[in-house]
């Protein structure tokens, strides 16, 4: 099979769907790759590596687009990317339905496009592997930014996150314990931060204090969220609900029932937001300030670790882009249900 791969274009976008190591496993299995010029060098992967890797280079996305029956990609495609695909091609990417505007369905079925979003690929027990590889490195991302958001000159408290001999840790509240509040409750627990999480999951707490015994964990409710709230120096919005846009756990109440200079990182701010004052910022501009409390919004920041993204990211996707170039697209989502959990549409329709 012909297999594809294109620059990221999003702003500040540094990470590519399959790096050389994966590469050289797809031409190694017997298929064709090609790889828009300069479409790894966000992540330091160059041209010369892919060429080694037995990649076919390309020195535009059309041309990329013209030749090959399965993209991989990170962030959703574009309608100028969509309108250089063929009919039937299979774009992977994370699409993120619940927030993209209703036209990128329109155009997938208008072109009759099959699209399989890694954000939904499912297993059996629930758990969602491609995602989970890219959610444990924004997990661990939120301690540093936390860090600098607590700092005097990033306008926060003025807190060390892990505190020192008599001077107490900063408080953080983590909301949902899936695979981002898991690792940022690692990461927080290890700079000394006293860390509570909470999940309407027992298993997922238990499965935290097994890991982290340092850990508070609370069965969440809405009060017990608010009292939470109200005394942390930093929230970390972890909640997912595959597939549909992330309800509000916190609300505007309780967030100008915060401390001035305390801090929300709504990582669920790719699909929707978990905080009812949220809104999408970038990594140009990544926050802002409502009623004294800093907001960090960026959707894909971990598109800042443009290398170590992009390895877990193509590492994840392997399985599934082998399956699809060995068994064709019909084939693949037979023998692999969680393949098939993952698709938005089939050749245009809606599965």
């Amino acid at each position: 099979m012909n297999i594809g791969v294109i620059r990221e274009r999003g702003a500040f976008d540094r990470r590519v769907a399959l790096t050389p190591p994966v590469v050289r496993r797809l031409t190694g299995a017997g298929h064709t790759v090609w790889v828009e010029t300069g479409a790894g060098d966000g992540a330091m992967f160059r041209d010369t590596e892919y060429l080694r890797a037995g990649a076919q280079i390309a020195y535009s996305p059309a041309e990329v687009l013209q030749r090959v029956e399965l993209l991989a990609k990170i962030g959703r495609p574009t309608a100028e990317e969509l309108g250089l695909c063929a009919p039937d091609m299979v774009l992977m990417a994370f699409y993120h339905l619940a927030v993209a505007d209703r036209s990128l369905v329109e155009t997938l079925a208008g072109r009759s496009l099959t699209a399989i979003g890694c954000e939904i690929i499912q297993q059996d027990d629930g758990r969602l592997p491609v995602l989970a590889a890219i959610s444990e490195i924004a997990g661990q991302m939120t301690a540093a930014i936390a860090a600098h958001l607590l700092r005097s000159s990033s306008g926060g408290r003025g807190i060390l996150l892990g505190g020192t001999p008599g001077v107490p840790p900063a408080r953080v509240v983590i909301l949902g314990v899936g695979s981002v509040g898991f690792a940022a409750a690692r990461a927080a627990a290890a700079t000394g931060a006293r860390v509570a999480a909470f999940d309407r999951d027992p298993r997922k707490l238990r499965h935290l204090i097994e890991h982290v015994p340092d850990a508070e964990t609370y069965l969440a409710d809405e009060d017990a969220v608010a009292d939470a709230v109200a005394g942390a120096d930093v929230v970390i919005g972890a909640v997912l609900e595959a597939g549909t846009r992330t309800p509000h756990v916190v609300t505007r109440a309780m967030v100008e029932g915060m401390k001035p200079g305390s801090a929300i990182i709504d990582v669920s701010i790719d699909q929707g937001g978990s905080v009812e004052t949220s809104r999408p910022t970038t990594l140009a501009a990544p926050t802002f300030v409502h009623k004294g409390v800093t907001h960090f919004c960026v959707p894909n920041f971990t598109a800042d670790i443009g290398r170590s993204a992009s390895v877990a990211i193509a590492q994840a996707m392997l399985p599934y882009v082998l399956t699809i170039a060995r068994q064709g697209v019909d084939g693949a989502l037979e023998k692999c249900p969680e393949l098939a959990r993952g698709v938005y549409t089939l050749r245009g329709r809606r599965p």
